[in-house]
C-alpha cells in the first residue's frame, strides 16, 4: 500500500514538473557574447535546441586545422547557472573542453597558431540544470512519469526532473578573425536515458556530448 501512494504521488509530482517545466531554462543571445549582436532568432530550428543563430555561407572542407580556446565561463547577468556552485561549472567547463577537443580531433589538426585553412573556435558556457536526485531517474519508471517521457523521448524533447547545459559557439577564420557562424543552444540528453539520469551532471554531460556531434555534423 505504501509503495502504491509513493508511485502515485511521484506521477503527481512528474506531472507537476511537466506542466510547469520543473527548472527548465531556455537560450537567450547572451548580451556579454561577442557575436551576440549578429545573433537573429532561427526559424529553420523547430526542435528549439538552436534559437539563436549566425550564419555565412561556408565551404568547412576548405579548412583542416582548428584553434579551440579554453572555454569560457559566462559572467553576464543574463547567465542561466541558477545557484550552480562555482565548482560545477568549472568541472563542466573542463568536460566541455575534453569533449570537442576530441570530436574536433577527428576531422581537424589541433594547432595553437593562426594560419591560412585554419578556423577559430570559441566555446561559452552560458548556463546549466543539474538533474533531480533520485526522482530524476525514478520518473522513467512510474506510469506519469513513462507517459509524458514516452511522448518527449518520441519527439526527441526534454525528459522531466533532467538537467541541462547551455552554451555559445563562435567559429571564426583564424587568418583574418572574420566571424562565420555563430549560435546559442540548449542540449540534453534522451528523455529515456537513465544513465544520463543518475548523478548531478550527468545530464549536462551527455548533453555536451551531443552538441559536439552537432557540431561535427556542421563542420563535415
Amino acid at each position: 500500500m505504501d509503495r502504491s501512494i509513493a508511485l502515485r504521488g511521484l506521477g503527481t509530482l512528474v506531472l507537476c514538473a511537466a506542466a510547469a517545466g520543473c527548472a527548465s531554462v531556455a537560450p537567450v543571445p547572451y548580451s556579454e557574447m561577442a557575436s551576440s549582436a549578429y545573433m537573429a532568432p532561427d526559424k529553420s530550428d523547430a526542435s528549439g535546441r538552436v534559437p539563436y543563430r549566425y550564419s555565412t555561407p561556408v565551404d568547412w572542407r576548405a579548412y583542416n586545422k582548428v584553434i579551440l580556446d579554453p572555454v569560457v565561463l559566462y559572467r553576464g547577468k543574463d547567465h542561466q547557472f541558477g545557484d550552480m556552485s562555482d565548482k560545477d561549472k568549472a568541472t563542466l567547463a573542463a568536460y566541455m573542453q575534453n569533449s570537442f577537443a576530441e570530436r574536433l580531433r577527428g576531422r581537424f589538426a589541433l594547432v595553437r597558431e593562426r594560419g591560412p585553412n585554419t578556423l577559430r573556435i570559441r566555446l561559452t558556457l552560458t548556463g546549466a540544470v543539474t538533474n533531480t536526485p533520485v526522482l530524476g531517474t525514478l520518473s522513467r519508471f512510474d506510469l506519469a512519469g513513462a507517459v509524458y517521457n514516452g511522448v518527449q523521448a518520441a519527439r526527441d524533447g526534454e525528459g522531466t526532473m533532467t538537467g541541462s547545459v547551455v552554451y555559445g559557439v563562435e567559429i571564426f577564420d583564424a587568418a583574418t578573425s572574420r566571424l562565420l557562424s555563430a549560435y546559442v543552444t540548449k542540449q540534453y540528453p534522451g528523455a529515456y536515458d537513465i544513465k544520463a539520469s543518475v548523478g548531478a551532471l550527468a545530464a549536462a554531460t551527455a548533453g555536451l556530448d551531443k552538441g559536439a556531434d552537432a557540431l561535427m555534423a556542421q563542420l563535415n
